[in-house]
């Protein structure tokens, strides 16, 4: 089978991420008792746990406590997004994207899985908000929970996706998703990449994939090219 790892912010939805980052902003004033709204981070393609760390370092935390402190965060971000996300979040998915699914569903060829920097609860109910949250299978996939470092996502997802402790092959696995560190990941593990520029890249940004596409109707074309 070929298994398909798509990120979520800007592959799947786009504008899902306001309360995600309050929520996370709010984890860090909680428990380090900063207020790191006034710092900006380059955030598309980087992990929760990256992002939250980059605020902090930027606010003096030293990287003992950051890492002392940083399941702290997760739980506290997760908490305050899962009381705070929007019920309906149907408005942020990209168009083609629920199509696209279905389609690749019911292929049994094919296996989905998510990778994505989200803390995997946030993911969970992100796309449960959005209505596409039932392609996705629990206990799949790698989220920004299982690993600070999005370069090792993919590993993981792998195991995840394995039988008998082998894990699924590097040369059946693509990452799917819209940054150059999306593309990053993917070649970090040795694994296919496909790009989307239906977020903050567009196609000449994302040429180290091994394909790019304009909309999820293109990306089913180079999905089939690599079956």
């Amino acid at each position: 089978m070929l298994l398909l790892l798509f990120d979520i912010d800007g592959t799947l939805v786009r504008g899902a991420t306001a309360t995600h980052a309050s929520a996370l902003r709010a984890a860090l004033r909680e428990v380090h008792r900063i207020e790191p709204d006034d710092t900006h981070v380059d955030a598309p393609g980087r992990t929760d746990g990256e992002i939250a760390r980059l605020i902090l370092l930027a606010h003096g935390v030293d990287a003992k406590r950051i890492d002392e402190r940083a399941a702290d965060v997760r739980i506290a971000c997760c908490e305050t997004f899962g009381h705070n996300c929007p019920p309906d979040l149907s408005d942020t998915v990209i168009e083609g994207i629920p199509d696209l699914l279905a389609e690749l569903a019911t292929r049994e060829e094919l296996r989905l899985a998510l990778l994505t920097g989200n803390y995997e609860p946030v993911a969970r109910v992100k796309l449960r908000a959005a209505g596409i949250g039932h392609f996705f299978a629990s206990h799949e996939g790698a989220f920004g929970s299982d690993s600070e470092d999005r370069a090792e996502l993919p590993e993981i997802a792998r195991a995840r996706a394995g039988r008998d402790g082998v894990p699924h092959p590097r040369g059946r696995t693509v990452v799917i998703g819209d940054t150059p560190r999306d593309i990053a990941c993917a070649r970090a593990d040795g694994v296919h990449c496909l790009a989307i520029a239906t977020g903050s890249y567009d196609p000449e940004q994302l040429a180290g994939a091994d394909g790019v596409a304009t909309t999820p109707a293109e990306l089913v074309v180079l999905i089939d090219q690599l079956r």
